[in-house]
């Protein structure tokens, strides 16, 4: 199945003023409609709402993936690679603390991809990710 849609999704975020941070300043999310309680987000063409609440529901939790920790759940995009190493080359600078470092997964092979996991302030977890071939994207 093939769209053009934009996908919208909502989190809970603890501190709107560091969602603020970093959505908008790290990331460079474009802001969109805002109240006193929520702020939309333009996250490379999807619609990503940071609602705040007074307590995060839940943390994540680990599945092992290629023997590492994957934070479930998690949210993220699938980036052209250029527009990933970008991404990883600015978090990297400015010191974000991985749950999984940027790397290469499956290389070489079907569905070769390089990934990067790491927290928001609020804890929700997010991966970025980037395919060698993205016709691959839902390959076996």
């Amino acid at each position: 199945m093939q769209h053009t849609y934009p996908f919208h999704l909502a989190i809970p975020v603890d501190d709107l003023s560091k969602a603020e941070v970093f959505y908008g300043e790290l990331l460079g999310c474009e802001q969109g409609r805002r109240d006193t309680h929520w702020i939309d987000w333009n996250l490379y063409g999807h619609q990503l709402v940071t609602h705040q609440v007074s307590q995060m529901p839940y943390s994540p939790a680990f599945n092992p993936v290629d023997a590492k920790a994957v934070p479930v759940p998690h949210f993220g995009v699938v980036l052209p690679m250029d527009s990933w190493q970008a991404l990883a080359d600015k978090l990297q600078a400015a010191n974000i603390d991985f749950i999984i470092e940027p790397y290469v997964r499956f290389k070489g092979q079907v569905g070769e991809q390089a990934t990067m996991f790491f927290l928001d302030p609020a804890g929700n977890a997010l991966e970025f990710k980037a395919f060698a071939d993205i016709s691959q994207l839902f390959a076996h």
